[in-house]
């Protein structure tokens, strides 16, 4: 990772990077297609096979339904910042035989958990944690574990998770805190100025290119986090924003990519390199 006096704007090193692979980028996953179990994923092996990063995807119980539960943006969204993290960073990412970069689907019950360094949470107000899922969650998180979570949009998708991640850590002792653009969480390796709001790719192409999904009530985008005792992040939060459609949706859209994707991955690999750094 670079040092704080070596950090690149995001239109000097994301973009250039992006834009010299997006022709292979445009083909390669378009090909692929929505598969939920192709090569490179799936379930987390009972031993991971090497100590290179490599993403988990927190499977949860699903009470209700908001977006797609668990699997929203999934597996694109992982698989490709997968690839763009490897690509823009020094970080080593695990890798199939194939040569894909590996990324897995881990319940909080599964023992394989307390391998992954890094789990995202998509539509996480549809979670409705079991009692063990909850503790589990916990012994995790105390013991160092990071949890990313993204794509909640307006205030009930968002009371929804207070009430979930409240049986996990409660907030009398781990209180929800906004973060500003000013932390370290935002300059990591790549400068982001501000917090961007990024639309799904769907809304975005037939609303006229607007990027609040909920109009007025989801106009403001945030990050929050909830932190240790010692201040060390243990769980990021972005809502009225979709930052992993910019990852997932790279190649539905040419304008949509050279918009929304740079930010979106320099935002992604400031949040990875923090977890794994802190």
């Amino acid at each position: 990772m670079e040092g704080p006096n070596r950090r690149r704007p995001i239109a000097l090193l994301v973009a250039v990077a992006l834009l010299a692979s997006a022709g292979y980028s445009f083909a390669q996953f378009r090909s692929r297609g929505f598969d939920v179990l192709g090569a490179g994923s799936g379930l987390a092996p009972k031993v991971f096979p090497d100590r290179d990063f490599a993403i988990c995807r927190l499977v949860y119980t699903e009470g209700r339904r908001f977006a797609g539960g668990w699997r929203t943006d999934y597996p694109l969204g992982d698989r490709n910042l997968s690839i763009r993290f490897s690509e823009l960073t020094r970080t080593r990412v695990s890798r199939a035989s194939d040569g894909s970069r590996n990324h897995y689907l881990v319940r909080a019950t599964d023992d394989q958990l307390f391998q992954c360094p890094f789990l995202i949470g998509g539509d996480v107000g549809s979670a409705d944690f079991t009692p063990a899922e909850a503790e589990r969650l916990r012994e995790y998180f105390l013991k160092g574990g990071f949890l990313y979570t993204d794509d909640m949009w307006g205030d009930d998708e968002w009371e929804a998770w207070m009430v979930q991640i409240a049986k996990v850590l409660p907030p009398e002792k781990y209180p929800i805190v906004d973060v500003p653009v000013s932390d370290p969480i935002f300059s990591s390796q790549f400068v982001v100025d501000h917090m961007p709001q990024i639309p799904n790719y769907p809304y975005w192409s037939g609303s006229g290119g607007d990027t609040s999904e909920r109009g007025e009530y989801s106009r403001v985008p945030k990050f929050h986090a909830i932190r240790d005792e010692h201040g060390r992040i243990m769980v990021a939060m972005t809502r009225n924003t979709d930052i992993a459609d910019s990852w997932e949706r790279e190649a539905e859209n040419p304008t949509y990519f050279y918009r929304f994707s740079p930010t979106g991955y320099a935002l992604g690999s400031n949040i990875l390199l923090h977890a794994l750094t802190h």
